[in-house]
């Protein structure tokens, strides 16, 4: 019988961690240019509150997370729920609730735009199941960590190596309701695969890889839809950031790779700064420094530097701060995710 192990706990926890972490960093920056970000902030190097220029977290304070960190915990949730599986309809009427939830709140922070496209169709008797077809966004990816938590690589080998294409059946299973498209789907993919391949104790640069891997795969499922691969942009985006000098980054990350909400921009980019091998506190606060898509893009950095390098990732200051804030308990619901992974590898 397969079990949890403390390593697996350890790296899961801090995926997840890793998540809300990057997500807090970002709030204050989220859609931002370049401009705004230096005017209200400088560089970020720590949890700030929104600035004069945040309209989408306007008076938010320092380390309040945004959708990138509630929408993971409702996928979490769910799919404990589910015994593994999302349920499409069950997941379209959650997303549905929460953002009557946020808006009645006065917030701005709603569903993001092929998410927002999928839940009108559902509203308008188009069914759960054909709802995505055209999402491309990131918003799938920067749910995914709990997909990523619960399905192992190993021990369910099918068609692909180490088990890729069965993560990625989970993947496209989770996102089919959003983001049914090859590029939504191959974004989501290299995010949980990359948390997997971390959790199962690859190295960064391993875990990029099987991001990759599981990228390619995933561009062949769901609906076609004109875009770049995902794949091959972060196999170049990996290698020529790491030629560039450290104090052109961020320039570098903003108007070459791209950091809008476009899987090929954002789901690169957030790989892109994995791949410098830099400390993961120093990655996910150059990824809140970018522009554009700010908290998505350190959340998926962060959600993959927890898994690969564990509890070491993070600071307990961090942790604590974040927990705390926004009344997080990820430790119960990691628990839960991995007694799936553990299920699953049976």
């Amino acid at each position: 019988m397969t079990t949890t192990t403390t390593a697996e706990y350890e790296h899961a926890l801090a995926a997840f961690r890793g998540l809300a972490i990057g997500d807090a960093l970002g709030m204050p920056t989220q859609s931002m240019s370049l401009d705004q970000i230096r005017a209200d902030h400088g560089v970020i190097d720590g949890f700030v509150d929104a600035g004069p220029h945040q309209r989408i977290a306007h008076g938010m304070p320092a380390a309040s997370i945004t959708d990138d960190t509630e929408q993971a915990v409702l996928v979490a949730q769910l799919l404990v729920q589910g015994g593994g599986r999302l349920d499409p309809v069950d997941f379209a009427e959650a997303l549905i609730a929460w953002e009557r939830t946020m808006a009645a709140k006065g917030s701005l922070d709603l569903l993001g735009p092929s998410t927002k496209t999928a839940v009108q169709r559902i509203l308008d008797g188009v069914p759960a199941s054909e709802a995505g077809s055209t999402g491309t966004t990131n918003g799938a990816a920067m749910r995914i960590t709990p997909v990523g938590i619960a399905t192992p690589l190993s021990g369910r080998v099918e068609t692909g190596t180490d088990g890729v294409t069965a993560l990625v059946d989970a993947v496209q299973d989770a996102s089919r309701v959003t983001h049914d498209t090859g590029l939504g789907i191959a974004g989501a993919s290299a995010i949980a695969a990359a948390v997997s391949a971390g959790i199962d104790g690859a190295t960064r640069y391993e875990a990029l890889d099987v991001a990759i891997a599981a990228a390619r795969i995933g561009a062949t499922r769901g609906h076609w839809v004109a875009g770049a691969s995902i794949a091959e942009r972060t196999e170049w985006a990996r290698g020529h950031l790491a030629t560039v000098p450290a104090d052109q980054r961020i320039d570098v990350v903003s108007g070459l790779i791209g950091t809008s909400v476009s899987s090929q921009e954002s789901v690169v980019a957030a790989l892109a700064l994995v791949a410098l091998d830099l400390d993961p506190w120093q990655t996910v606060c150059t990824a809140a420094s970018i522009g554009g898509d700010t908290d998505t893009i350190a959340a998926m950095a962060g959600a993959v530097l927890g898994a690969v390098h564990g509890a070491a990732s993070w600071s307990d200051d961090a942790v604590h701060r974040v927990e705390t804030v926004n009344d997080l308990h990820l430790d119960e619901l990691t628990e839960q995710l991995l007694a799936l992974r553990a299920a699953a590898a049976r």
